[in-house]
């Protein structure tokens, strides 16, 4: 009789992936930098335990998104008072906050539970290609271009 194999804690081991923003679709990155985090490209997935890899995410402000989402698409905060609901267009995000914009995304795909919050923490975005400081985890570039072909097109 076979077992199924359950992946513990520590007993595998953690790359470093870069991804380059620039040109690519918002939700297309975000979807495949959160497998990445979650572990589902590794043979050893096991569902409760996090098993995903750290990813450093450069040049932020350049990610792409198709449609008219720059001006449609809005984020929204509330801080509990009466009028306190505050609404901003993704074209003032990009402009202001882009590593948020791409936080947000990736953690709306990941598990909402103490293990998702666990694994946002494994996401590193920085705006700028030279500015981020993991260079001694030496991560390799993920190659993620397809996507950004697919867009120009």
């Amino acid at each position: 009789m076979s077992t199924t194999y359950m992946a513990k804690p520590g007993e595998f081991p953690r790359n470093w992936w870069l991804v380059d923003a620039n040109g690519l679709i918002l939700g297309r990155l975000a979807a495949k930098v959160a497998r990445i985090l979650m572990g589902k490209t590794k043979p050893q997935y096991t569902p409760h335990i996090d098993t995903g890899d750290f990813v450093v995410v450069v040049n932020a402000s350049k990610v792409a998104v198709t449609g008219d989402k720059l001006n449609s698409k809005e984020y929204q905060t509330f801080s509990g008072y009466p009028h306190g609901q505050k609404r901003k267009p993704l074209s003032e995000m990009l402009a202001k906050r882009p590593d948020e914009v791409i936080r947000l995304a990736v953690k709306r795909m990941l598990p909402k539970s103490r293990l998702g919050r666990k694994m946002l923490l494994k996401l590193k975005i920085h705006d700028q290609l030279p500015a981020h400081q993991y260079k001694a985890q030496q991560p390799k570039p993920l190659a993620l271009e397809e996507a950004a072909a697919a867009a120009a097109k």
